[in-house]
């Protein structure tokens, strides 16, 4: 009788132009037959302003290659310029702003 557990990305979605949503999947087995999948989702943005209004980048390094992947793809030179702008036009809205 063997169990195992493994972690798999199943849906990496693109949300309002520069959020990366990925879903994993946790699937436990025994023997090859799948007992249970219970799922956990993550959110990823471009970056975050920093005092001087500068856009930091996230570091996807340490994220999965697929992840990492469509982050690359997604996150272009202008869609990084237009989070940036969506950032500062509405940090008077953010709490504590």
């Amino acid at each position: 009788m063997a169990i195992t557990k493994t972690l798999e990305n199943d849906k990496i979605e693109v949300v309002n132009k520069w959020h990366i949503q990925v879903r994993t999947a946790t699937v436990i087995k025994e023997d090859g037959k799948e007992l249970t999948r219970s799922f956990h989702r993550n959110i990823y943005q471009p970056g975050v302003l920093d005092a001087s209004d500068n856009l930091v980048e996230t570091d996807i390094s340490k994220l999965d290659a697929d992840v990492q992947a469509i982050c690359n793809a997604a996150w272009t030179t202008q869609v990084k310029a237009d989070y940036k702008a969506f950032l500062i036009a509405n940090k008077n809205n953010a709490p504590g702003g």
